[in-house]
This record gives C-alpha cells, structure tokens and sequence, in this order.
C-alpha cells in the first residue's frame, strides 16, 4: 500500500503515502531540536534526499513494515521530512525510545536511512529510503504463510485507519480552511457494475490522472498552495437480496 504513492499495481490495495520499518533505539536527544521542513530556515524540506523509487514489498520486507507505529513514522517521514527519534515521538504521541527502536527495524529492512550530516553526537536523524512502496494482493491474500498473510492484513487495515483518521480531520476542521478549500475538498462514492477487467482499467486510468496532476505540483512557497492528499478506494462488493447477503455462484468468489 498513503502514508501512500504506495499504490498496488495490480491491485488497488496499496499503502498509501504514508505512507507511513522495528535493536535498541538511540537514548541521547536534543530537547531543543527544531522542527523539520520550515522553508527558508535552513531545515530539510519534505521529500529532501528521498529518491524518486517505489519499492515492491516481498514477504521478508512486508513482515519488517507491518507495525501500526512503523507504518505511522514510514509516512511521517514521507510526508514532512527527516527528523529524530524525539521529534517522531512528539508528533505521533509515543516515546522517543519506542520511536527509536521501530526506527532501527525500519532501517534494517532499507524503509529509512540515516542522515549524517544533519545529526549530533546527541541526535541521529533518518529520512525515508524510497518515495513509496507497493503490493501485490495476489501475491500476499493467499501466501501459505499464515504470518505472511496476516501481516498483509494489518498493513492494509492499518492503512484504511490512517485514512479514516485524515478524512475525519479534514471534516472536523472545514471551519478552519477558506471558501476556496472548502469547495476544493471532496467526498464522495460511487456504486458500479463492472468486471475485474474493467475495474482494473479504470484504477489505472485513476492513477495517471494523478500522476498528471503530481508532474504539475507547485512549490511550497507558492502563495495559496497546501500539501493534498488523496485517497483511492475500490474494491467489490457482494450482492444482496431483501433478506440479506446472496449466496455466492458456485464456484466463484463473492
């Protein structure tokens, strides 16, 4: 899969951009770092360093990834720039140690690397190793692992809920955006009858919609602008008679 970027190719069951892989973690931080990402302070900017690759996760990396809090540090980084274990930690509300420690999985597994010149004797900064990464569902919903399985399921439940979370803060501070953005958001769904074919066509032609509008992104310094995120969900849905869910054909799956 939000934080991402992260789209199945295959499959529309990506990860999002967030993205957002778990040795001891650093115990030494500054209390006085600042925050990453300001433009014109000298800082890093988001997405500074990061190459522009999308990583395809294999049953060793899918497992190293799928951890609520490494998933949620994978997209912080994504989304706002390199940064210490203690600044991940204030943003997302654990413990610099927690932190530190998923940070080292994270790195074992290549999803983040450190940033030398940024750190301290005091500090160790990481960023993202890969813009975004991708899955395969055929390659996973099935594996005869059963933790390989189950680790897929958490990674995409995880991202579902990371998505839930960011719709729910847009609508919980609309108040907040001007007339412009407000009329710019959007929030909506559509019911189709299609064949997996033609869902798959329509999925890809969703992504180079938007890639399109990524090969146009503005600047940050661009008066007006902010980061966008968007969210592609689809996916079928069984049918249903007045008294509740049919019964599948025989020999097909729901």
């Amino acid at each position: 899969m939000t934080q991402n970027e992260a789209v199945d190719r295959e499959d529309p069951a990506g990860t999002g951009d967030t993205g957002h892989l778990g040795s001891a973690g650093d115990t030494g931080h500054r209390e006085d770092a600042e925050a990453p990402g300001a433009p014109g302070t000298g800082r890093p900017d988001p997405g500074d360093g990061i190459p522009e690759h999308v990583r395809s996760l294999d049953p060793r990396s899918l497992r190293g990834l799928a951890h609520p809090l490494r998933i949620r540090l994978l997209g912080a980084l994504r989304e706002y720039g390199p940064a210490t274990a203690s600044q991940l930690g204030a943003r997302l509300g654990e413990s610099s140690g927690a932190t530190s420690y998923h940070l080292r999985q994270l790195a074992e597994h290549g999803f983040v690397v450190d940033v030398p010149e940024l750190g301290t004797a005091r500090e160790r900064w990481w960023r993202a190793g890969q813009r975004g990464i991708q899955s395969r569902t055929e390659d996973f919903a099935g594996h005869p692992d059963p933790a390989v399985r189950g680790a897929f399921a958490l990674l995409l439940h995880e991202v579902a809920t990371i998505h839930a979370q960011e719709l729910s803060t847009w609508l919980g501070t609309l108040h907040e955006w001007s007339d412009e953005w407000r009329d710019a958001g959007e929030v909506s769904d559509y019911s189709l009858r299609l064949t997996p074919e033609l869902a798959k066509e329509m999925n890809q032609e969703l992504q180079e919609v938007i890639q399109g509008y990524r090969e146009r992104a503005v600047e940050a310094e661009v008066e007006g602008s902010a980061p966008v995120r968007v969210h592609v969900h689809a996916f079928p849905r069984a049918e249903e008679k007045p008294d509740g869910p049919a019964e599948p054909e025989a020999g097909k799956n729901p």
